[in-house]
């Protein structure tokens, strides 16, 4: 049978909740999803989808007027799905006892927090600030990082699937920014029969340096990647068929590179620490006139020296005659997709809460939402975050075990 390929998100719901929904969790929990305040910030933590599945579970789901709206979810689709539409961020707060966001609190959700409540979202460490921390600590709130939660195999599930969409997008972005219209070289990556394609350059070889050059290759450009870590290297290789030219990001071959790139992926990372700037202003002053450079790290410092951060409704500036788009939240411009993806790892952990009896309770078996745990009552449980802010820590296992 042909299907519509406008059918398949109802057909993939209807397979996930043929696995997902079974008999009622240990305990109902009351979820809620405020909508995001963020500048630009587009995403939702659940898909009416993920709603459905959750109250077929026994969980009662509340969600603020408009939450999905910018990931172009109606509140009918919620609604439908059986989640209660709350007109307020405050009234979502009062009603739940586990908060689902994408960006971390506000200040002014900060006051909106009840004691003991739970909290799952991104951190964004480098942008923190101690009162951030005091706040939680004060309500002696749970609170559960994208950024820390890792599965037994040492993956970081939400980590990942949001630096497989920043590879993808970073190529899509730099492939705009070529066109005359964006003030570019007026070329395609691909190129023409007879008309070579464009060079790509990506710096580092882990999961968004391996979406780039995926997403590149299948455009038709020609693709070098570079990193320190000679494995790395040799693994992206093996995966991708050798379709890809690899080098040691040294100086000699870096400047060598950027003097014939047409586009400069940045994705050089360091794992819980700035990310290395590898690319110096020198090197950026000789690239070609038109050429991109896209910089996924930002978030993390950056991996050129010219790159600053931009944002989704101002994305890029001229930096040398080189166009630059240094945005921190890229995933957010793809919000549908990037909203799905989030469902896709939350979900499963709502419902592992919800049949342990809690949050409280899950921490004792779940590995992966306790490595995610870096505020425990009325205590911070990240050695780097107490380190970072110069504030007193407790060992997550430490605390559940004294049943604090």
């Amino acid at each position: 049978m042909e299907l519509n390929p406008l059918d398949t998100e109802q057909i993939g719901l209807k397979t996930l909740e043929k696995h997902l929904i079974r008999s009622k969790s240990e305990v109902s929990l009351r979820i809620g999803l405020p909508k995001e305040m963020s500048n630009d910030e587009h995403r939702v933590s659940l898909t009416p989808g993920g709603v459905s599945i959750l109250r077929g579970n026994g969980h009662e789901v509340f969600i603020e007027k408009g939450a999905g709206e910018e990931a172009n979810f109606s509140d009918r689709d919620y609604a439908d799905a059986g989640a209660e539409i709350a007109y307020t961020a405050e009234d979502v707060f009062k009603k739940s006892e586990l908060i689902l966001k994408v960006a971390p609190l506000s200040d002014e959700e900060l006051e909106y927090l009840d004691q003991d409540q739970s909290i799952i979202s991104a951190l964004h460490i480098g942008t923190q600030r101690e009162n951030y921390f005091d706040e939680l600590l004060k309500k002696s709130v749970i609170g559960i990082a994208y950024e820390f939660i890792c599965d037994s195999d040492k993956e970081f599930p939400i980590v990942r699937m949001m630096h497989e969409i920043t590879g993808s997008l970073a190529v899509q972005k730099a492939a705009h920014y070529l066109e005359n219209q964006s003030l570019g070289q007026g070329i395609m990556l691909g190129g023409i029969s007879g008309v070579p394609p464009a060079t790509v350059v990506i710096l580092g070889a882990g999961i968004t340096g391996e979406y780039a050059a995926r997403t590149a290759l299948g455009y038709g450009a020609q693709v070098f990647v570079m990193d320190t870590n000679l494995n790395a290297l040799r693994r992206l290789e093996n995966a991708l068929d050798r379709r890809i030219i690899t080098a040691v990001a040294n100086e000699q071959y870096l400047s060598s590179a950027l003097k014939f790139a047409d586009v400069i992926i940045g994705a050089a990372m360091a794992e819980g620490d700035r990310s290395p700037c590898w690319v110096t202003e020198d090197m950026v002053m000789g690239m070609k006139p038109g050429s991109v450079i896209v910089d996924t790290v930002i978030d993390q410092g950056g991996c050129i020296a010219t790159s600053r951060a931009t944002t989704h409704s101002n994305p890029i500036y001229k930096a040398f005659d080189v166009t630059h788009y240094c945005v921190p939240n890229m995933p957010s411009d793809v919000a549908r997709t990037a909203t799905y993806a989030l469902n896709n790892v939350l979900v499963p952990y709502i419902l592992a809460i919800g049949d342990a009896g809690g949050v409280k309770e899950c921490l004792w078996d779940n590995t992966a939402l306790r490595s995610g745990t870096y505020s425990y009552k009325k205590h911070l449980t990240k050695k780097s975050l107490a380190k970072m802010f110069d504030m007193d820590y407790r060992e997550i296992e430490m605390l559940i075990a004294s049943k604090i």
